[in-house]
Parts: C-alpha cells; sequence; structure tokens
C-alpha cells in the first residue's frame, strides 16, 4: 500500500509540473504582428489630433541611411490642437486599430537641441478619447512633469510611474524604443536602448484597451521602423 501511495504521489505531481510547464509555455508565446511600419507608403493609417493643420505640423522626410535615403515621419513641435486636459499636444494615432496586451518596438530621434530638461518625444497606449489615455513622456531630465509614464483620466495627467529614471539620455542620433503591456496585471514597461532593463515601469488598471500613437508635447523629431505586436479588441463601453 505504501509504494502504491508513492506512485499516486509521484503521478500526482508528474501532471501538475506538466501542467505549470505548459501554461508557461503558453504565457509565452510571442504575441501577433499586428503592423509594421516604415513610413513607405505614406501616412494614410494615421490620424492626428490636429487633422485641418497636420501638413504644419506633422511629414514623412527622407533620412540618410548609408548609401540610401529612408521615409520617417517626422512631428515639428506643438500643434495647434488644444487638449481637455494638460497633456501633449501633437498626437498621430494608429487608425482603426485598438489593442489589449501588446508589444510596441521602434526607432526614435530627438531633433530639437533648444529645450533643455524637458526636450522629449512621447508614446500612447490606451487612448480612448481625447480625456483618457496613457503616455509616456521621454524628457531630458526627470521631474514631476518629465520623463514619466502618465495618465489622462478625465483629468490633468497624473503620473503613475513606480521605477522612475534620472532621465531619458537623448543624443542626436536614433535610438530603440520599446513598451510592454499587460492588461491582467497591469504592468507597463518602457525601454530605451537597452531592451533587457527598463528605462520606467508602472502598474495600473484603468484603460484595458486603445489605440497607440505617436507624438510629443511640443518639440521636434523623427520615428520610424514601428512594429506593433499584440492582441487586436473590439471597442468596449467604457
Amino acid at each position: 500500500m505504501r509504494y502504491a501511495s508513492l506512485r499516486q504521489l509521484f503521478t500526482a505531481m508528474f501532471f501538475l509540473c506538466a501542467l505549470v510547464f505548459a501554461n508557461l509555455s503558453s504565457a509565452a508565446e510571442p504575441l501577433p504582428l499586428l503592423l509594421s511600419e516604415d513610413f513607405s507608403q505614406g501616412f494614410d493609417r494615421w490620424q492626428t489630433t490636429d487633422p485641418e493643420a497636420s501638413q504644419s505640423f506633422w511629414e514623412i522626410i527622407d533620412v540618410e541611411a548609408g548609401s540610401q535615403a529612408n521615409p520617417a515621419l517626422r512631428v515639428t513641435g506643438k500643434s495647434n490642437y488644444e487638449p481637455p486636459y494638460r497633456s501633449p499636444h501633437s498626437i498621430a494615432l494608429l487608425r482603426d486599430t485598438l489593442v489589449g496586451n501588446f508589444e510596441l518596438t521602434l526607432r526614435m530621434q530627438s531633433t530639437d537641441q533648444v529645450s533643455g530638461n524637458h526636450r522629449d518625444l512621447c508614446l500612447f497606449w490606451g487612448y480612448q478619447d481625447p480625456a483618457n489615455f496613457y503616455y509616456v513622456h521621454f524628457g531630458a531630465k526627470a521631474d514631476p512633469r518629465a520623463c514619466q509614464i502618465f495618465l489622462v483620466n478625465d483629468a490633468d495627467r497624473t503620473k503613475i510611474t513606480v521605477d522612475e529614471a534620472t532621465g531619458t539620455p537623448w543624443t542626436n542620433d536614433w535610438h530603440n524604443v520599446k513598451i510592454v503591456r499587460n492588461v491582467e496585471d497591469g504592468s507597463i514597461e518602457v525601454y530605451f536602448d537597452d531592451m533587457d532593463t527598463p528605462l520606467m515601469t508602472a502598474c495600473d488598471k484603468t484603460f484595458t484597451w486603445g489605440q497607440i500613437g505617436v507624438g510629443t508635447f511640443d518639440n521636434h523629431g523623427n520615428f520610424d521602423d514601428l512594429k506593433l505586436y499584440g492582441v487586436e479588441v473590439e471597442k468596449k463601453e467604457k
């Protein structure tokens, strides 16, 4: 009987371990690619917060890359758009795509060298309307208004950063950036050049779906080679 009990125990442990590893394997499955954007086909897949004057603040430019000129999206400062609450002015949102869990990678170049500590570019997600979304501000030096992860929820932006940075190490070159969002546990991870250690993190479950976007508070810069991996969802009632 003792041996039978041991066999039953080992059998149960085997199946438990198999179940755990199966769940881990499933959780580790990569998210599907939803978008690969190099702006070679223009800007039609994007909508801006200032559509009537978008050509004044957004343009496709040619960026030298070795012996070739590659297209990139350029933003040229603070647009005429006035948000309902204190938050960035110049935003370009990906049309017709709402995501829950996602991983966003892209290259960014800050070309504004005169803005000091608040030299910035921004990325947006969970965007449901002009008064409800998340964004990360890549400011040159951190303070309560710069180089933070923010929530806009029917009120002026609120800092929700958990692990803060001292600042964004901007140079005049291109930089690799990544955002990883998990709506189940609320985690937000923001990476800058170092793809292994986040520059900033946050945890918030206010918005579990929305559009993604690029932009700035009021500076100049370029975006290129954007890839969005994620789970596409339907619009939900708030």
